[in-house]
């Protein structure tokens, strides 16, 4: 990424990510870990967009949780439950390891997060 500071940058990445989550869901046979990734990453980038907006400076993580509440911090409330974030943050991790993968309505959820956190930073940054 050329430019940290620059929200639209994140965003610009944040929608590939959500461009291939979706497309590993609509497979004849879903890629559930790759949607959970991609899922995690875009919320991950759609908070940084927030932030840089609001002109803070970035922590290097992939916590949701630690994102959301740095948000807070800087007055952008996130309404997302915590208690899905926790789990997506892990996506971002555990898909990349042999093990248990998510179900289909893991994946489903995942990304309805996605959307909703998509949804609400668009908002806040005047996209549509």
């Amino acid at each position: 990424m050329s430019d940290f500071t620059d929200p639209l940058a994140w965003v610009a990445r944040a929608e590939d990510d959500y461009l291939m989550a979706r497309s590993a869901l609509r497979r004849k046979r879903p890629l559930t870990s790759g949607a959970c990734f991609h899922a995690q990453q875009c919320v991950e980038k759609y908070l940084k967009a927030a932030l840089v907006a609001r002109g803070q400076a970035l922590a290097k993580t992939h916590d949701l949780l630690a994102l959301t509440t740095q948000a807070a911090q800087a007055g952008v409330v996130i309404p997302i439950d915590p208690a899905v974030l926790g789990p997506l943050s892990d996506a971002a991790v555990l898909a990349g390891y042999p093990g248990d993968r998510p179900t289909l309505d893991e994946a489903r959820e995942a990304l309805e997060v996605t959307r909703a956190g998509r949804r609400f930073v668009r908002r806040l940054l005047g996209l549509k």
